[in-house]
């Protein structure tokens, strides 16, 4: 419990006015006896539009509830939210969204609510897409709640693809494959695809059954970039990659990938939809004739395990209105505003079961199929001291230009090894 002594004076006076206005029967709405619930939300997560809906018709239901919502900046966000967790005063917030790799910081400092005890059942957490869910589960307890995700596809040019006789978009990665190189010409590359997209590369690993590191029998984390499974997924990078003219010693945003497509002589790209207004911005000549599909898995009967981005919801464990703010989770993350915020922001929502609500829209229908088979990063606290330094990027680079997968990759995973141990270099 926060420290609030002038507050319950306050609170206090309140009540006893209250009481008077009731026996006067003048009492107004939606007035006294609320108590506060201060929310977090990132910028660009949502719309002025929809904060403003979902606040009336929450403080409609809960009388006895007010929001504050608060947005705010992803730069430093980290280091404010840790502040946040151990904050004491009326200024703290009871809810925060968080990105959904980020809640293994925040556990590993003791200072999130375990939301387990709630109802998660009825909250659907059996439906739950696992990218979201996944990361902010540690044993059997949740202490994150899926709110919004969004992930890779292939966007493509439709007007390429006719011309090169093909009538749809691939299912499974031979066929993407085959269709790639009957895509190239003297013209065009069939896809542009960096040598360091490291997320891309995670999607073809787990989908052999690998993963970028495993958590040992003592609890600790160990790079597993050398497993068989882990090499098969380098293999097929490779060969995907090479069938462009992407630099193999740079990530997708050195140059960015929005403007070599925009020049109009690459078939494909791996991004997410919303890249998509970028391209045509520098090259309104392609408007109309850009599709989106879900990366292809082994077979068709599932797309590949890409990574999904995203943000999940937490509760401060020093939050002094627990109730209220399990219950602004509970709403935003129910079926009604799901929906809502889906077909405002263009995201896939939190439940397989209501990818239907974005059905309509072929970039973000497309987002939600994959989804259903995401995935998220190491749940390791760890784990952004890889990312800045990383090991995959130099790993991925040294293969693709004749190095030996199994060397290079055993050399990439000790890397990870030390960096999750917390050891230097």
């Amino acid at each position: 419990m926060r420290n609030r002594p002038r507050r319950a004076r306050l609170l206090a006076v309140v009540c006893a006015a209250a009481l008077l206005l009731t026996a006067c029967g003048v009492l107004p709405e939606g007035g006294a006896g609320r108590r506060t619930v201060t929310v977090w939300l990132m910028k660009g997560s949502t719309s002025k539009e929809f904060l403003r809906r979902f606040t009336a018709e929450f403080e409609r239901t809960h009388g006895d509830l007010r929001l504050d919502i608060r947005i705010q900046e992803w730069t430093g966000i980290g280091e404010k939210v840790q502040a946040a967790l151990k904050q004491e005063d009326e200024g703290a917030p009871d809810v925060i969204e968080v990105g959904n790799t980020q809640v293994a910081q925040y556990v590993d400092g003791d200072g999130l609510s375990d939301l387990s005890l709630e109802s998660l059942r009825d909250w659907g957490m059996n439906d739950w897409l696992p990218g979201l869910a996944e990361p902010g589960r540690f044993g059997s307890r949740q202490f994150g709640v899926p709110w919004y995700a969004a992930n890779r596809v292939v966007i493509y040019r439709e007007d390429l693809f006719a011309q090169a006789g093909i009538k749809e978009p691939p299912q499974t990665r031979d066929q993407w494959l085959a269709d790639t190189e009957r895509l190239n010409s003297s013209e065009n590359q069939g896809i542009y695809l960096a040598g360091q997209d490291w997320y891309t590369l995670a999607g073809f690993i787990w989908d052999e059954g690998g993963d970028l590191a495993t958590k040992a029998s003592a609890g600790t984390w160990e790079g597993s970039l050398q497993t068989p499974a882990a090499l098969r997924g380098m293999d097929f990078y490779r060969r995907l990659q090479a069938l462009g003219d992407g630099p193999v010693n740079a990530d997708e945003e050195h140059p960015p990938q929005a403007g070599e497509f925009a020049k109009g002589r690459v078939a494909q790209i791996v991004a997410v939809p919303g890249l998509v207004q970028a391209i045509e911005r520098a090259n309104p000549g392609l408007k109309g004739k850009l599709g989106f599909f879900p990366v292809p898995g082994p077979t068709a009967a599932e797309p590949c395990a890409v990574f999904t981005g995203g943000s999940d919801l937490v509760v401060p464990k020093n939050t002094d209105v627990r109730p209220g703010a399990t219950a602004v989770v509970a709403a935003l993350a129910g079926a009604k505003w799901q929906k809502d915020l889906a077909r405002t922001m263009s995201y896939v929502p939190n439940k397989t079961t209501l990818a239907s609500a974005v059905a309509g829209e072929k970039g973000v229908a497309a987002m939600a199929a994959g989804a259903a088979q995401g995935r998220a990063t190491p749940a390791t606290p760890q784990w952004a001291a890889v990312e800045a330094d990383n090991p995959i990027k130099v790993y991925m680079t040294k293969v693709l230009t004749g190095s030996d997968p199994a060397t290079e990759a055993r050399r990439a995973s000790a890397s990870i090894t030390r960096t999750l141990a917390g050891r230097a270099e």
